[in-house]
């Protein structure tokens, strides 16, 4: 019998198989990163392993050493310009499609390959599901190491209150790109569209987790089974 405590874990999976179960032979796949995405990699190489034939992309060294793993071919997205379809999670989402991505530390990866998809589709838990950005989990942001305190200043000037993201050992955690990670807390986020534009006008701030149109279709695992939300 399934316990609470582990409800989360079994609606990521039924999302994930749902979302994998969209996959045809020839596409070219880009795989998220996190814990959701880890249940998507793993449907997918159950399916190459009965026969399907894809290549894909990672959007984070986790993801690719995991998709190796489990078998699936990967390519190196510094040679790709297009993907066909993008499976990843979300630290939030709204009723919009707009998201906070990043709490794996990979945003500006993910927003890259998500940019270059024809379609996306954003797995999750009923409690990834949420009025208004910003209320439950912070904003992250990637930042290049020599603009950290200019960075941090305009993002206090915003309104966030940003912190150095590190590790259960007080160890600063660096992104693949060796870039610094601030989580910001900005409260409810009413207008994402026009935060997206003040971050990204700042020098030195290189990505950040607002989602706003990458995302086409949002499949969310729950007790009756996956429910699926195009936009």
């Amino acid at each position: 019998m399934t316990t609470e405590s582990h409800k989360p874990d079994e609606y990521k999976r039924k999302a994930a198989e749902a979302a994998v179960a969209e996959i045809e032979s020839g596409m070219l796949v880009g795989l998220g990163t996190g814990s959701t995405a880890a249940f998507a990699i793993a449907a997918l190489g159950r399916r190459m392993a009965q026969g399907l034939r894809v290549t894909t992309v990672g959007t984070s060294r986790a993801t690719e050493t995991a998709a190796r793993a489990a078998g699936i071919a990967m390519l190196d997205f510094a040679d790709v310009a297009k993907t066909d379809l993008v499976i990843d999670g979300a630290d939030e989402i709204d009723a919009a499609f707009r998201a906070i991505k990043g709490g794996g530390g990979a945003m500006l990866r993910e927003k890259i390959v998500a940019t270059s998809a024809t379609r996306m589709i954003c797995i999750v838990d009923p409690s990834k599901s949420v009025a208004t950005l910003g209320a439950t989990r912070p904003l992250p942001i990637e930042v290049l190491p020599f603009a950290r305190a200019y960075v941090s200043d305009a993002i206090r000037a915003l309104g966030g209150d940003p912190v150095l993201r590190r590790s259960a050992d007080g160890a600063v955690v660096f992104s693949d790109q060796a870039n610094l990670l601030l989580d910001c807390r900005f409260g409810p986020i009413t207008d994402p569209a026009a935060l997206a534009l003040e971050l990204t006008a700042v020098p030195g701030m290189l990505g950040h987790g607002l989602f706003l149109t990458e995302i086409d279709v949002v499949l969310v695992g729950n007790d009756d089974g996956v429910e699926r939300i195009d936009r």
